[in-house]
């Protein structure tokens, strides 16, 4: 039988009435039809006998060879006379469809009424959102190591259950979250824990329950009512104490290979020996905060600026580039330990100290194993200690110094060869002149004066006549080391060739040099034993030039002077000085040695100045 009414649409089964033994109650096919989800009639064996349209759904659920409990639960319902509610999934075409069934027994107990609702759109939502809650959970405790709560007094009111750096959750919760917090950053942390906006990935020192310090990374969001007043606020932390380290071990890596790269680049690129290790030193002082840097090497001349170490066998060193202020040499203690406190296998070692306003810090530099400088940093002592990446730079830099100072030691050993008289070992006229001409230009910038000493020995001829000329060399060996005995570290001596020499006087002004004058020609007796003849003994002439910066003058007008100066010497009687005039256009300090009539300096026309009449004086 079918019956529409109402736009419902009833469908019974032939079986299912012949079944009960007739059509079925009809105010069960009222509530079928009244009825707005599926509903069905069955029987107490779960025979479908009437069902509305909806209930195809319904019909196979109950059909299902699975379905055993519900169709039991229709018998009960039947002999009870009891209304049973039951929930029931099933499998259709459109998926999963879950119901919640209420089995309503006729009066005659033959029929029961299956009424269903169809939850399985809040089934699903219910279990996405459980989903959705595990997700987070897990996103949660993968990207973060705990989640907290602070409420309106700034306390916690919720930690995650693993709890947080060493302590449980209950111990946490209701104290202040600043007393995790390292003290030196607990101003920065207030804001977050108190937060009004949403702020992200911001770092922070914190203690552990032992004390000791973790770096955790933090995001916060504000929790707001309705009427955006606040209420708390929200967060989570993630221990990067390991990534931190690493990632400052790496920055602190690039730091240096970036220094060091400089350094290398410096020593590759320049050609001026001063400025390569004065660049060197700038780069090293910033890598490591230093406001003054030194770099020594060993020294091929006589100008060092520290004696050696005998006992350690020190080698003399050179300042040979500085960076910051001139805070004079290190301590010598430093260079001796630097250089050699360490062992046969670590031979340097660093050596510091602290004063009370700097700490200070020297190591040595070395090219196989052999000391040839060192590398010495003043900080401000407010800095404090050297930290062991300080000392990993500074080695770093150091072995690339050591490698420096061989290349330039080996240069200027070069050099000096070709500068250098190979029987005297003084310097040559080349070597000489050059280094006039470097002194005359740094007297350009101040007024301080100096001398020109042109030398000629007297009577030199008849020694290689008569002897040969092995006895000649021993006579300019003898004027080498006379002129190299009565003479300082800072000025220059040369044989210009032959029997001729110079000597550069630094500061030395015309009463000054006269001094000097006559403590060489004092010094020239020594020369008596070789000369040929007694009656003309071996001596010196010495002609005089006296220069100042306060009128620049070029080297070939200061050696012209000297030059004439020493000729008008040998001409007025030989074994005395001459000073020659002032240049052209340069009023006199002192008058020079004399109109051309008059006697020489030191002595009268009737009386000459001898080497061994003349007042001498070390000069």
């Amino acid at each position: 039988m079918v019956r529409r009414e109402s736009g419902q649409r009833l469908e019974t089964t032939a079986t299912g009435a012949r079944q009960n033994g007739g059509a079925p109650d009809s105010i069960a096919l009222s509530s079928l039809l009244a009825y707005a989800g599926p509903a069905a009639l069955f029987d107490g064996a779960g025979h479908v006998l009437a069902q509305n349209h909806h209930a195809h759904s319904l019909v196979e659920l109950m059909a299902h060879p699975d379905a055993v409990s519900l169709r039991a639960a229709l018998q009960s319902a039947l002999d009870t006379a009891m209304p049973i509610m039951r929930s029931a999934r099933g499998l259709d075409d459109s998926g999963v469809s879950s119901f919640d069934l209420t089995l309503l027994p006729s009066a005659d107990h033959r029929v029961v009424l299956v009424l269903a609702r169809d939850t399985s759109l809040d089934t699903s939502l219910r279990s996405a959102l459980a989903e959705s809650r595990a997700r987070f959970k897990d996103f949660v405790d993968l990207s973060s190591d705990f989640a907290w709560e602070t409420g309106l007094d700034g306390r916690l009111v919720f930690v995650s259950p693993g709890g947080a750096l060493g302590r449980s959750a209950r111990d946490l919760v209701g104290t202040n979250p600043l007393d995790l917090i390292d003290p030196g950053g607990r101003t920065d942390a207030g804001t977050l824990f108190a937060t009004r906006q949403r702020r992200r990935d911001v770092e922070l020192w914190a203690r552990d329950n032992r004390g000791r310090r973790v770096r955790l990374l933090a995001s916060a969001t504000p929790i707001l009512a309705a009427d955006n007043t606040w209420l708390g606020t929200r967060g989570i932390c993630r221990d990067i104490t390991e990534q931190h380290v690493k990632d400052v071990a790496l920055r602190r890596a690039q730091e240096r290979d970036r220094v060091r790269s400089h350094v290398v680049r410096t020593f590759r690129d320049q050609v001026d020996v001063e400025t390569m290790l004065t660049v060197a030193a700038g780069a090293l002082a910033h890598g490591v905060g230093a406001t003054t840097c030194q770099i020594l090497r060993r020294s091929t001349e006589s100008t060092a600026i520290l004696p050696p170490q005998d006992p350690a066998g020190t080698p003399e060193l050179v300042l040979g580039g500085r960076y910051g202020p001139d805070l004079g040499p290190p301590p010598p203690a430093a260079l001796a330990r630097a250089m050699h406190g360490g062992d046969e296998t670590m031979r340097f070692q660093f050596w510091e100290t602290r004063t009370e306003t700097h700490a200070i810090l020297a190591i040595g530099t070395s090219h196989r194993q052999a000391p040839n400088g060192a590398v010495v940093l003043w900080r401000p002592a407010e800095r404090g200690a050297w930290t062991a990446d300080d000392r990993l730079l500074i080695l770093d830099v150091a072995g690339q110094v050591g490698i420096a100072n061989e290349q330039i030691a080996r240069y200027e050993t070069v050099r000096d060869q070709s500068r250098t008289d190979p029987l005297t070992g003084l310097l040559n006229r080349r070597g000489f002149m050059l280094d006039v001409e470097r002194r005359l230009r740094r007297l350009a910038h101040s007024e301080r004066p100096a001398a020109l000493l042109y030398i000629d020995l007297d009577n030199f001829k008849p020694v290689n006549d008569r002897y040969g000329h092995a006895r000649g060399d021993q006579v300019l060996i003898l004027m080498a080391e006379i002129l190299s005995t009565r003479t300082r570290p800072t000025d220059l001596i040369a044989r210009l060739g032959g029997d001729e020499f110079a000597v550069w006087l630094e500061d030395a002004d015309a009463e000054g040099s006269r001094l000097k004058a006559d403590n060489l020609l004092s010094g020239s007796a020594l020369l008596r034993t070789l000369s040929a003849d007694t009656a003309a003994p071996l001596s010196m002439s010495i002609g005089i030039a006296v220069t100042s910066g306060a009128r620049p003058e070029t080297v070939e007008s200061l050696c012209d002077r000297a030059d004439a100066a020493m000729y008008r010497a040998k001409q007025t009687g030989k074994s005395r000085h001459f000073l020659a005039a002032p240049p052209p256009d340069t009023p006199p300090d002192t008058p020079p040695g004399g109109p051309p009539d008059a006697p020489p300096t030191g002595g009268s026309a009737s009386e000459p100045t001898h080497h061994g009449i003349a007042g001498s004086s070390e000069g």
